[in-house]
């Protein structure tokens, strides 16, 4: 039955001009407003569907990957744009995890929820 539907996935967030700005500027996504809700383009032609949720609470887990060639380029210009990265125990100084897979660095939208850039 889903072989020939074209899924997308999606998250919630507080506020939809801040998440609009900050996916479309920062990140420099194609997003589409429609009713209320936004719809990122991702590469591959993927999307990925974000509405507002008066109680929103931010995603514990990761909610979208971001593949990049290199991590150390990504990182620095993320944080060029303003971006803070999660600093946890298994990350370096930059906020990148090494040595569990490939490297790896979170960062949070204005709502919170968790996204990274991976090394692939």
């Amino acid at each position: 039955m889903f072989t020939e539907t074209k899924a997308f996935s999606g998250f919630s967030v507080d506020d939809i001009p801040t998440a609009e700005l900050f996916y479309g500027s920062t990140l420099g996504l194609r997003v589409t407003e429609e009713n209320g809700m936004l719809t990122l383009h991702l590469g591959g032609g993927g999307t990925v569907l974000v509405y507002p949720k008066p109680n929103h609470a931010p995603a514990t887990f990761t909610v979208l990957n971001f593949p990049v060639a290199d991590i150390e380029s990504a990182v620095d210009e993320l944080v060029g744009k303003g971006v803070r990265f999660e600093r946890y125990e298994s990350t370096d100084e930059r906020g990148i995890m090494r040595g569990y897979g490939p490297p790896i660095a979170w960062f949070t939208d204005p709502a919170g929820n968790v996204l990274s850039v991976l090394e692939v």
